[in-house]
């Protein structure tokens, strides 16, 4: 039976795509290709999928109206893994109906096509370390209070999750949320960190680093993340009174942002021309994840340390953009 990934031109949904098809699933891949950032990059992760005959790509928007229609007319789609969304912390500062749409119609929108599919099962879903906003309390564990994002990404994402509450009480869908932390990796996304420094320094152009430079991330692999997806996908939640979970996927180790710069500079033998700046409204001096529940309920063991990690990102980017 079809597994539905929504997102499926973006870094984690093509990776997510890209493992169903490898483990003999058939995959229908939704992506609107928005131009938020560079479309080609996009168009080479589906144009890879589409070599694959058990991948299906349809170009369009989740938040369309009738996308419950196009999904009923692939017969016996059980399963949505659903990703899309619009990201980016400081962007949402500039285009906050840009997030409206897709990160709240969008999803209420994949919820009324869970319910309307006849023979649905399961659905995972992507939200984030951004809900925990200024949470002090470190590690962030998923019994931490959410209720005051300081970004409207973050309010978006914790709003998806009180939606998918909601519609599991009321319509009994089996549905996992899950809060990725600052995944990187090959085919990444061109305005997250690690691709802005690794694109600065190879051009020898100056990077900026907020906070003056005193920040951690819980740096995560992609192909970590992908096994998380994968382990709760196959892993239908239950519940009396609804049926759904929510999970942290993160590396477990908060690393300095300066560490991150200090890879990218051996992997290019190249140094960094830092510009000390301020802190940015919406972010968070440090992110790290309490992973103990996905490791007991999902098997979701992170393996990939940033000193692995990132040189394999140095080297995709070198070889992608020559």
């Amino acid at each position: 039976m079809p597994v539905v990934v929504t997102g499926a031109a973006g870094f984690i949904g093509y990776h997510v795509s890209a493992a169903l098809l490898a483990r003999g699933e058939q995959v229908i891949g939704l992506d609107n290709l928005s131009s938020y950032y560079d479309v080609k990059l996009k168009e080479a992760r589906v144009a890879r999928l589409a070599a694959e005959k058990a991948f299906t790509f349809i170009r369009k928007n989740i938040a369309d109206r009738d996308l419950v229609e196009t999904l009923a007319a692939f017969k016996g789609v059980r399963r949505i893994v659903h990703l899309a969304a619009q990201a980016g912390v400081r962007y949402s500062l500039q285009d906050p109906l840009a997030y409206v749409e897709a990160n709240l119609t969008g999803h209420v929108q994949i919820l009324e096509a869970a319910r309307r599919l006849p023979a649905f099962e399961h659905l995972v879903y992507a939200s984030s370390s951004s809900v925990y906003g200024a949470n002090t309390k470190l590690p962030f564990s998923i019994d931490d209070p959410v209720d005051t994002p300081i970004s409207l990404y973050a309010a978006t994402k914790r709003s998806d999750e009180l939606i998918s509450y909601a519609y599991g009480h009321l319509f009994k869908i089996p549905q996992v949320g899950l809060r990725f932390f600052t995944v990187y990796g090959p085919w990444g996304r061109p305005d997250m960190a690690l691709y802005i420094f690794t694109r600065a320094i190879s051009r020898g152009e100056p990077i900026r680093l907020f906070n003056r430079g005193a920040m951690k991330r819980d740096f995560t692999y992609i192909d970590d993340i992908v096994q998380g997806v994968l382990a709760a996908l196959d892993r239908p939640s239950q519940g009396n009174a609804a049926p759904c979970r929510i999970y942290n996927l993160g590396n477990h180790r908060a690393e300095p942002v300066p560490r991150l710069i200090q890879l990218i500079e051996e992997t290019l033998g190249r140094k960094a021309e830092i510009v000390l700046d301020e802190m940015q409204p919406g972010d968070v001096h440090e992110t790290f994840a309490d992973i103990s529940a996905a490791e007991r309920d999902l098997g979701f063991h992170p393996r990939t340390s940033i000193d692995i990690g990132v040189p394999r990102f140095v080297e995709w980017f070198r070889a992608y953009h020559g």
